[in-house]
């Protein structure tokens, strides 16, 4: 399996929906997640700067590529988008982080 790190960006005074939304989270998108390979994901808050800190693990063979393709991925972007930075095509806007310390 593979570890992903990434930063996201919640706007300012969303968190209480952010995360409302998150312990409400659509069944069919949690079942979308984990047909695709996804096990372990946890997203973090910075309160400080408003940053939204992810990680997941993948499983090899994962179909996480194809997510973005997903009505049910689609439907959840969009309701998110009021709440955090986003791309044209609606996706969040998400950064990449490398890892540079892990211990096991």
């Amino acid at each position: 399996m593979d570890k992903i790190a990434f930063r996201m960006t919640l706007k300012p005074g969303h968190l209480d929906e952010y995360r409302k939304r998150h312990d409400e989270i659509w069944p069919d998108l949690v079942e979308a997640l984990k047909a695709a390979g996804i096990r372990d994901y946890s997203i973090h808050h910075d309160a400080e700067t408003n940053a939204l800190f992810a990680t997941l693990w993948r499983e090899k063979g994962h179909t996480m590529d194809a997510l973005p393709s997903l009505e049910v991925m689609q439907r959840w972007w969009t309701s998110m988008a009021p709440l955090m930075e986003t791309n044209a095509d609606g996706s969040p806007v998400s950064v990449p982080l490398e890892t540079v310390f892990h211990l096991d």
